[in-house]
């Protein structure tokens, strides 16, 4: 093949490097739409995408995975006490401490203002109860040090385990309504009306 001539080869290098950097761009906003607003995780869209993908993938290959459902306790008495700065270090703490502590293969996500959820692949209800204890142990060994003061944090959750033919969204308002179960049991607040929801086949529930 013959040599092309400077300019030609110099206007192939500009396009690659045009190609490049759109394909840069593209990815980036593709990860702004996927990524919360706060931190760093991922926002409920794409948390329930993804538990989505999960949950056809265990039914596929027929092994169990679950997902963990979290919600910081006492976080409007830190936004009122300390102001809304100090309640937006808390979730980056919590966000934090489960990215920390979880691997690659597992999500993390903000799924609202105080609620954060964690999918986790290839793990029973039994792995997925040891993994949510040590999780919350976790949060709560990290307070937030603010002005010169310890904020204590600590965070209720529940659980969801699953093998396939679930719907995402019965499966999170599951580990929603375990995590609300055990606040009321472990957090002295106010009580939060929640719909009741039915347990989907072939999941258990915390």
């Amino acid at each position: 093949m013959p040599d092309l001539p400077d300019a030609a080869s110099a206007e192939i290098a500009r396009l690659r490097r045009e190609l490049a950097e759109a394909r840069a761009r593209i990815a980036q906003l593709e990860s702004l739409v996927d990524e919360d607003t706060l931190i760093p995780v991922a926002n409920r869209r794409a948390f329930v995408r993804e538990l989505g993908r999960t949950i056809a993938f265990a039914e596929r290959y027929g092994f169990p995975s679950s997902i963990l459902y979290f919600d910081v306790d006492n976080l409007k008495q830190i936004n009122d006490r300390y102001g809304h700065p100090a309640g937006d270090a808390v979730l980056c703490r919590v966000a934090a401490v489960l990215l920390e502590n979880t691997r690659t293969s597992d999500l993390v996500g903000r799924l609202g203002g105080d609620e954060f959820g964690v999918i986790l692949v290839r793990t029973t209800r039994e792995q997925a109860e040891r993994r949510a204890a040590a999780l919350a142990a976790a949060i709560a060994a990290a307070p937030l040090r603010w002005s010169g003061i310890a904020i204590p944090i600590s965070a209720s959750y529940g659980l969801y385990t699953f093998v396939g033919k679930d719907d995402p969204q019965v499966a999170l308002d599951a580990a929603d309504q375990a995590m609300y179960r055990h606040k009321r049991r472990n957090v002295a607040e106010p009580p939060r009306r929640r719909a009741r929801v039915k347990q989907a086949p072939g999941g258990s529930r915390r």
